[in-house]
């Protein structure tokens, strides 16, 4: 087993489960294959598993995060069956991933599981991903590439993967989106980031009251959501809003606030789609931690087979969990305003637009149906 929740829980999981060995840290690639010499070769066990030895649980003492990502080798995208994996793409298939760096060089906000897994931030060389995109496009065909690492590497980083996105003409090939934080861009990284073939940034927005963002360690203020959402829709790059309800602080005044944030950002244009979820505090979190102290919980914390979405999962000042779940699915209804319908309209210029349209409706509506269960 490997992730955040066996990184969090390694001694938990392996009582709970018959599983050989855990693997904590976020570098289980490393540790699998060192894991597979052990086994084959009588090698050592690296840092950070935990395992079974006489019928006991032992652990080899606290993972490291020191390897060097340029060392790995691409992912074999036939053997892992890539084609079952894709964002929304907009106009082209075949879709891929790739991952920049190992997570978020913030690492600081309260409710990420990455936080648990990848306390530093690291990042392959810019040469490296940039061969890697070459790759999926000369051997997979790639259209369209999403990198999921929690937050793209900025600065001096994302200059020379631009222009090296422009120079070897992959700008031309393939649309590119990525993760990335409100405060981190200026308006002419955006700029460039639009030539190098950038399509969409996914952002966190998480509410819309200042006072959650700062409970959340987010390190970012309301004015800056509404900047940048306006600075990146301007330079012609579409936004993906990530949005969370059922805060055990917040009211339902102030998740309507957040809802009425969404609403404009979307029906002004400035963002062209969001995905709305309820607060779920993974194990490992600092706000897991503040949610078990504060007998927040609706059911036990370690009812684990309830986080999955279905239902809320904390308690809220003036808010039943039915009603956390309707603010979920009115702020998917955004989508269905004439408003916003009629500037996607306006957009439509192909075939191919309208398919993007239509699959977006599909899954919106599936969304709203997930969340009126």
């Amino acid at each position: 087993l490997m992730g955040d929740h066996v990184t969090a829980l390694p001694e938990e999981s392996m009582q709970n489960c018959k599983v050989d060995y855990v693997l904590t840290g976020g570098d289980y690639d490393f540790s699998l294959l060192e894991i597979a010499h052990h086994l084959q070769d009588g090698g050592p066990l690296p840092e950070g598993i935990w395992y079974r030895q006489d019928g006991t649980i032992k652990n080899t003492g606290p993972f490291r995060l020191d390897h060097d990502l340029n060392q790995l080798p691409f992912i074999d995208r036939e053997l892992t069956k890539a084609y079952r994996y894709g964002e929304k793409w907009k106009k082209r298939q075949p879709f891929f991933y790739t991952m920049a760096g190992r997570d978020c060089p913030w690492h600081k906000c309260t409710f990420c599981a990455w936080t648990t897994t990848y306390p530093t931030f690291r990042t392959r060389r810019s040469e490296n991903l940039l061969d890697e995109i070459g790759f999926l496009i000369e051997e997979h065909n790639a259209r369209e590439i999403f990198d999921d690492t929690g937050t793209f590497p900025t600065g001096r980083w994302l200059t020379q993967f631009c222009q090296g996105m422009i120079e070897r003409g992959y700008s031309k090939e393939v649309l590119f989106s990525c993760n990335m934080r409100f405060g981190y861009l200026k308006p002419e990284q955006v700029e460039l980031m639009k030539r190098a073939g950038f399509r969409k940034l996914k952002m966190g927005l998480e509410s819309a009251n200042q006072s959650t963002l700062d409970r959340l360690n987010k390190g970012i203020t309301i004015q800056q959501i509404w900047d940048d959402c306006h600075m990146v829709s301007q330079a012609g790059l579409d936004i993906h809003l990530t949005i969370m309800v059922g805060y055990p602080w917040e009211t339902r005044t102030d998740a309507t606030r957040t809802l009425e944030m969404a609403r404009e950002l979307m029906e002004s244009g400035q963002v062209e789609m969001l995905q709305s979820t309820v607060v779920v505090p993974y194990p490992g979190t600092p706000l897991y931690e503040e949610s078990v102290k504060n007998g927040w919980f609706l059911f036990a914390p370690h009812d684990y087979e309830r986080f999955d979405m279905s239902q809320p999962v904390l308690k809220t000042p003036d808010m039943e969990p039915a009603e956390v779940s309707q603010l979920c699915a009115d702020i998917y209804k955004i989508f269905l305003s004439p408003r916003f319908a009629l500037r996607q309209l306006m957009r439509t210029h192909s075939l191919q637009d309208a398919d993007y349209l239509w699959r977006g409706l599909k899954a919106v509506i599936g969304h709203i149906r997930d969340f009126l269960r």
